[in-house]
């Protein structure tokens, strides 16, 4: 049987393994401060901090976009992971999608006839096209903006680190041949030991010592052009920058017109009515249930303190209590300007108000009969109660 094993050099395994060595040694004599080393330029130093700074801040930034883009971190592996055996990354739905399937669904289960299905329904196909809207802007994100930044990190950058690493191992080498050129001149005029004389191992060590120096200075050009190109990168990167803005920009305004489009269609569909809650009863619209009765016909009632909460679709809860009505009492019309089937242009009923505490500029607390609540400053008209000054009301006189 027939083995073709690898044909090795042994004079290079030697030598290599000779300057492995020397390499060791004078790393650790620099780290001891027990010999000199070759320092870098200003120049080349300047060069490689900004280098060792864009490498850190671009990973930083790249890893940030796409924790926004994609704030699951078990769907970044996955897609880094299908990135690399170069597959096609699985579509999900996103947060917003899902919303809307169950909006939709919902709103189907409630009935498409009435008021809330059909908003479910209209706001969950909206909420389907802000998802695509995002899945959009996720792709365009990553084509114009980490795309060309994990680019340049897996390429140029990667590519900088490896020439820094060989130019420090030349920087060793060429260290290390400095010190064998000293050690060989401390040994002039000494007998030659294994052979050697020490003229002759000056002489190797100075021939070393020029070829190291001429590796050394060759690969520090190498090392600075590659630093130098960094500029060229961050310029790249610049672009790239507004790119990604515009992107987002777009992202941001197709999502407002969507937006818009549905509060258009839910405004067609009928505003929601304000709920007034009366006494622990919630009562839709103005508090229009007042008893009615003729303009020549008034009713007069005591109002007490009772506790009234106003409940807005929008604003939430803001509750109100009623303030001594020893202190204010005042004689008003209530004026429900409503559009009605008979022909009459209002309905007064006459009501006792007060001021609500802590006072309300849109509302007053009111009672008649059995009826108390807010009651809309807009439908109230004051009267003048000087035919009632013998029962000590103030004459507050309002007009509608």
């Amino acid at each position: 049987m027939n083995i073709n094993l690898p044909n090795f050099n042994m004079k290079n395994l030697v030598r290599e393994a000779g300057s492995t060595i020397s390499r060791v040694v004078q790393l650790t004599e620099e780290k001891l401060g027990t010999t000199e080393r070759t320092e870098y330029d200003l120049h080349f130093q300047n060069l490689a901090e900004r280098a060792d700074v864009t490498k850190s801040w671009t990973e930083k930034i790249v890893r940030d976009t796409e924790s926004v883009l994609i704030p699951n971190p078990q769907n970044r592996v996955e897609d880094y992971i299908f990135e690399k055996i170069e597959k096609s990354r699985p579509k999900r739905l996103s947060n917003l999608e899902h919303l809307a399937l169950d909006m939709i669904e919902a709103g189907g289960d409630f009935g498409q006839d009435l008021p809330y299905g059909q908003a479910l329904i209209k706001v969950g196909q909206a909420e389907q096209k802000l998802g695509q809207c995002e899945h959009d802007f996720i792709a365009t994100s990553g084509i114009c903006f980490t795309q060309p930044l994990r680019k340049f990190l897996d390429g140029e950058m990667k590519t900088i680190t490896k020439e820094r690493g060989i130019l420090e191992t030349k920087r060793l080498d060429l260290d290390a041949c400095k010190n064998r050129v000293k050690k060989a001149r401390s040994m002039l005029g000494q007998q030659s030991k294994d052979g050697i004389s020490p003229e002759a191992a000056l002489e190797q060590a100075e021939r070393d010592l020029r070829v190291a120096q001429a590796e050394f200075d060759r690969q520090s050009e190498i090392t600075k052009l590659l630093l130098d190109g960094i500029s060229t990168s961050q310029a790249s990167h610049l672009r790239h920058l507004h790119a990604f803005i515009q992107t987002q920009v777009r992202y941001y305004k197709q999502c407002t017109d969507v937006m818009d489009q549905l509060q258009r269609e839910l405004a067609k569909m009928g505003p929601a009515k304000p709920r007034l809650r009366i006494n622990s009863e919630d009562v839709d619209g103005p508090p229009s249930a007042m008893q009615s009765c003729d303009s020549e016909t008034n009713s007069i009632v005591e109002l007490d303190s009772a506790h009234v909460e106003l409940d807005l679709d929008d604003d939430g809860s803001a509750q109100f209590s009623a303030i001594d009505m020893g202190q204010a009492k005042a004689l008003t019309h209530l004026l429900e300007d409503f559009d009605i089937d008979f022909d009459t242009s209002a309905i007064t009923t006459v009501i006792f108000v007060t001021e609500c505490s802590p006072v309300s500029e849109d509302y007053m607390y009111g009672k008649q009969g059995l009826m108390k609540g807010l009651v809309p400053r807009a439908f109230l008209e004051m009267l003048d109660d000087e035919k009632d000054d013998e029962r000590d009301r103030p004459a507050n006189i309002a007009a509608f």
